[in-house]
């Protein structure tokens, strides 16, 4: 089995997306967490477009990279180019992957053109991270 951290800057949004599609692809294949440099608590928006593609993560908490650096890893997944640059040093051998994925906390207009980029943002997630599993994590 397989340690996974997704980082990012608050780990709110698309660290809490990605953990939650790597949970469902890796299945019991890879124990999957996420952190951020910062923490923001869990967009409410982000849970809504996960629920409607069936995944839960209502129960996710935005955890700060702290808190695993004593944890062993095998693959560190940056998903911001903030978390990737601004990143404390991280003592792990793990191999680390980095995909910027737009933050849809940052997109601006009507409540259904926010709620198009959450969703826009959850697809690019969804994808990634079913060709991360497929190529670092099944056997």
């Amino acid at each position: 089995m397989k340690n996974i951290l997704v980082l990012c800057t608050g780990n709110s949004c698309r660290s809490q997306i990605a953990e939650g599609y790597l949970r469902h692809f890796a299945g019991d294949q890879a124990q999957v967490f996420s952190a951020g440099v910062e923490t923001h608590g869990v967009n409410p928006k982000a849970i809504q477009v996960m629920k409607e593609a069936g995944i839960d993560i209502s129960g996710h908490t935005s955890n700060h990279i702290d808190e695993y650096r004593s944890q062993q890893f095998d693959l560190v997944l940056t998903v911001c180019d903030h978390a990737r640059e601004s990143c404390p040093y991280f003592p792990t051998d793990a191999k680390q992957i980095h995909e910027n994925f737009p933050d849809p906390a940052q997109a601006v207009g009507s409540e259904e053109e926010v709620m198009a980029e959450f969703r826009r943002v959850r697809d690019l997630i969804r994808n990634y991270s079913q060709s991360f599993v497929n190529q670092e994590v099944v056997i």
